[in-house]
């Protein structure tokens, strides 16, 4: 009798493990996807993480990774403008969830927040795929901050020498006061100024207002017929715009990538044609790849940073396909080896083909859609495109 109790005993104990085992093997890898889903670019946001988690399924659906498991995206909003909620929201993926990296965030203030606060606190790996402060570059993140957006150290002198060679000698310079607004002013500025050109004023100007009347009228008294506009497309760079068509004081705007989305033409009363600026992209072989895959999928991957965050979202992938481990740490290890050379080329819709390269103990080189080649600090080098509102259409078309 002892002896038959025992074997149940043993029995039961086997199946237990076993069911644990199986239950273990299935668990879901979470990663966080933490953008400004409220505040001011909330009209980018969600096709954003609908292209980030393209890549989540891509790699679940694939069978391949780790020997069959999925990932589990749990989205979060930063707000885009206040690092309290950021560093909240971010605290509560890392230690509720228990993510195990995250995709995001996508405002430069909120990516320092949480890159300092918590990121690096936790060794848990972030890809932003649009902070692009300057300052990001020598951030204290403990080498968790990474982003496949470019800094706007770059994007100031690009855009500086497409004005220039549009023969705008003197410009007006409105900026969002924040961290993304301030590093893009100086940054263009530094670098039309070296070019020849002649900035007459330089203001910030705060979001969340009803009325920008005043901040127009006073870069309009500065005598410049151009007003470049570095702020946010769902906040106070429009109403900076609409104020100045309401006063008739500047018809013709100058952009970043804050500023570029269809939303901005939709919500501003008059007229933007000739209105020009730059945002991250390319038209590689990559990105066309990507436009046809995502529309394969239901997703408009034509939009600002899109591109940017179904990267963000495989390198996290090949990252713990290369250390063979959803463990925080390896994940942060092994983004930079994905990303760079040596390796063989990966572009969108073929993560299934890099996850079956890397189990086989290969190496990839992930280019993706924004043909991703991370410094050694781990930030994109990036290429911008030139997008203006055309003529008689009112809509951005890259020039």
């Amino acid at each position: 009798m002892r002896k038959t109790l025992l074997a149940t005993a043993t029995a039961l104990a086997l199946s237990a493990s076993m069911t644990a085992m199986a239950a273990s093997h299935s668990e879901a890898i979470k990663v966080g996807v933490i953008l400004g889903f409220t505040g001011p670019i909330e009209s980018l946001t969600p096709t954003m993480a609908d292209s980030a988690e393209l890549a989540f399924k891509e790699a679940s659906e694939s069978g391949a990774l780790l020997d069959g498991k999925k990932i589990e995206a749990v989205r979060a909003d930063t707000t885009c403008v206040d690092a309290a909620v950021a560093s909240s929201a971010a605290e509560r993926l890392v230690t509720s969830e228990k993510v195990v990296a995250m995709v995001g965030a996508a405002c430069s203030g909120s990516s320092t927040a949480i890159a300092t606060k918590v990121a690096a606190a936790n060794g848990v790996a972030m890809i932003s795929p649009s902070s692009t402060s300057p300052a990001l570059t020598t951030v204290e993140d403990n080498g968790m901050f990474f982003r496949t957006a470019p800094s706007d150290a770059r994007q100031g002198e690009v855009l500086a020498g497409i004005v220039i060679d549009r023969d705008i000698k003197e410009v007006a310079i409105t900026y969002t006061n924040n961290d993304y607004g301030k590093g893009l002013a100086e940054s263009f500025s530094t670098a039309y100024k070296a070019k020849g050109g002649k900035v007459a004023i330089s203001a910030a100007h705060e979001d969340g207002k009803a009325d920008y009347s005043a901040e127009v009228g006073a870069l309009s008294a500065s005598g410049a017929e151009e007003l470049v506009v570095l702020g946010y497309l769902d906040q106070g760079g429009r109403g900076v715009i609409q104020a100045s068509l309401d006063a008739d004081a500047f018809s013709r705007f100058i952009l970043a990538d804050g500023m570029i989305g269809d939303s901005l033409i939709k919500n501003v009363d008059g007229s933007l044609n000739g209105t020009f600026g730059t945002l991250p992209g390319s038209e590689s072989a990559g990105a066309k790849m990507f436009l046809d895959h995502a529309k394969a999928n239901g997703i408009d991957g034509d939009g600002p940073y899109r591109a940017e965050s179904y990267d963000a979202a495989a390198l996290l992938v090949l990252a713990m396909q290369a250390g063979k481990s959803a463990d925080r740490a390896s994940i942060a290890k092994n983004i930079m080896s994905v990303a760079n050379a040596p390796g063989e080329k990966i572009l969108p819709g073929q993560i299934a083909k890099a996850l079956k390269i890397l189990a086989e103990g290969g190496e990839v080189d992930y280019d993706g859609a924004s043909n991703v080649e991370f410094s050694e600090v781990g930030e994109a080098a990036g290429s911008y495109k030139e997008v203006e509102v055309a003529p008689k259409f009112n809509t951005m078309k890259v020039h």
